[in-house]
């Protein structure tokens, strides 16, 4: 009998099965930023335990750092301790830092993609929950919490449970205007937020496959808020070209064999799961959330939901979202007023989101009264938008254009809702004061309907604003 992919990974990184019935596993990458790593590094300083394999480690700046302002002192002193904190830990260690000044800066999501040094077959951690999004390549990817953090930095390893293999698979090919985005919402208002619970979800089937790796990178960015522990695609051609010639990929004449040994790692044909689940492509629709979790999610020519039409479960969480959101059961989505257009975060802030959206909005202006910000996703998305005329074409429509980070994303920086402000958004999360403001709301959706709700100051159907059939 065949071996799913993360069957094999787990495998080939198990050091040894605890008597808790846990496995501690090798962890081969370990990405950290300036949140969740200070508390992990005095940890070890009170143990006296230096960083094992500080090679295996790389660091970057991304959630408290200001996108409207790099000059440094930070006006926010606690954004300010953390940075200078990260580097002295990250110099004292010996970790590559990629620090604002490095050209090389963004969010750890983007930046290790970009840099190559993701890759298929490895495990992968970071003290952030959207880690998973590196199981696009074909990698078991783990966000972890800040203990975990030391135990990775002082050993390399830590314990963790095996979770089950869910294969999902979506078949066909998705029509004008739906995007990856779209396509993770469908599942986790399908499966619902805590359907992954327990499980790894593997991503197959013809649509992922056709799909670019930015795209694969989009829908396992979201495994996290379907509940599922990781998420990934089988490494293919397509995860081959992408990572050749990237700094940390291997070197041309070893390329070859890494491929060799990448594709040995994929899941085999007859290889078991614990559920499968499949969707047809055309039956999926421009999505967007209507309330405070990303399962709340209908196609814009829905209408928002009844709590009759719920399931009992569901209809106290629905109750509390109605009266965040302002939002009336029974009537359409399409039609609200924003306030605020997000266009970034490691959801949909990489270079083919913007040049989807520039394709689209040139020559067009946002609704007055929007506030509208594009935030690149890193240093390196930023130069080359600028190079192929991207930011101008945001500028001239009324975006503002930022520096890297996880910006309005989370409110851990100066971006953030005012009041009760709408914010149309292609981030990942729509909670309660996810984006600075306790009664601040957010509708998700993918960047292209980000710009459509920007150049009508409503949520609109991208497909009608830019003439996409």
């Amino acid at each position: 009998m065949g071996k799913t992919l993360f069957d094999k990974v787990w495998e080939a990184h198990t050091v040894r099965e605890l008597p808790n019935g846990m496995t501690q596993l090798l962890i081969g990458t370990h990405l950290i930023h300036e949140v969740t790593s200070p508390q992990a590094f005095g940890m070890l300083r009170d143990l006296k335990l230096p960083v094992l394999y500080p090679q295996r480690t790389f660091a970057t700046v991304d959630h408290i750092v200001p996108t409207d302002e790099r000059e440094e002192p930070f006006s926010d002193s606690l954004a300010d301790a953390m940075i200078k904190e990260l580097r002295k830990n990250c110099a004292d260690a010996g970790i590559r830092f990629f620090d604002i000044a490095s050209g090389k800066q963004g969010i750890v999501h983007i930046v290790g993609p970009e840099q190559g040094i993701t890759q298929p077959g490895t495990t992968i951690a970071c003290g952030d929950s959207h880690t998973s999004t590196h199981g696009a390549f074909g990698a078991i990817a783990f966000g972890i919490g800040t203990s975990q953090v030391r135990d990775v930095l002082a050993t390399q390893t830590m314990a963790l449970r095996k979770p089950k293999v869910r294969r999902i698979e979506v078949h066909g090919r998705l029509a004008p205007g739906v995007y990856a985005k779209d396509v993770i919402l469908h599942i986790i208002r399908r499966l619902g937020v805590n359907g992954g619970l327990g499980y790894a979800y593997e991503y197959a089937g013809s649509t992922f496959d056709n799909f670019t790796q930015e795209e694969r990178m989009t829908v396992c960015n979201m495994s996290i808020e379907g509940g599922a522990r990781v998420g990934y695609v089988n490494p293919d051609q397509t995860t081959f070209d992408y990572l050749r010639g990237r700094p940390y990929a291997p070197a041309q004449g070893d390329y070859e064999a890494a491929v060799a040994r990448w594709k040995s790692f994929a899941s085999d044909p007859d290889a078991p799961y614990d559920d499968l689940v499949k969707y047809d492509a055309s039956d999926i629709a421009p999505t967007v959330t209507w309330g405070i979790n990303p399962g709340q999610a209908i196609f814009i020519g829905e209408n928002i939901p009844a709590p009759g039409e719920l399931q009992e479960k569901d209809r106290s969480t629905a109750e509390e979202a109605y009266a965040h959101m302002k939002l009336r059961p029974g009537r359409p989505i399409k039609g609200t007023k924003i306030d605020v257009a997000f266009l970034g975060s490691c959801t949909n802030g990489r270079l083919s989101d913007l040049q989807e959206v520039a394709k689209y909005l040139q020559g067009k202006k946002i609704k007055s009264g929007v506030k509208a910000i594009v935030v690149p996703g890193s240093q390196g998305v930023a130069a080359l938008a600028e190079s192929m005329g991207l930011a101008e074409i945001f500028r001239e429509a009324g975006f503002e254009w930022r520096g890297a980070g996880c910006s309005m994303c989370l409110a851990m920086n100066p971006d953030k809702l005012i009041g009760d402000q709408l914010c149309a958004s292609s981030s990942n999360r729509n909670f309660k004061g996810r984006q600075g403001s306790p009664t601040g709301r957010t509708i998700l959706m993918s960047p292209l309907m980000v710009a459509a709700a920007a150049v009508t100051g409503e949520i609109s159907d991208a497909r009608e604003i830019f003439g996409l059939s």
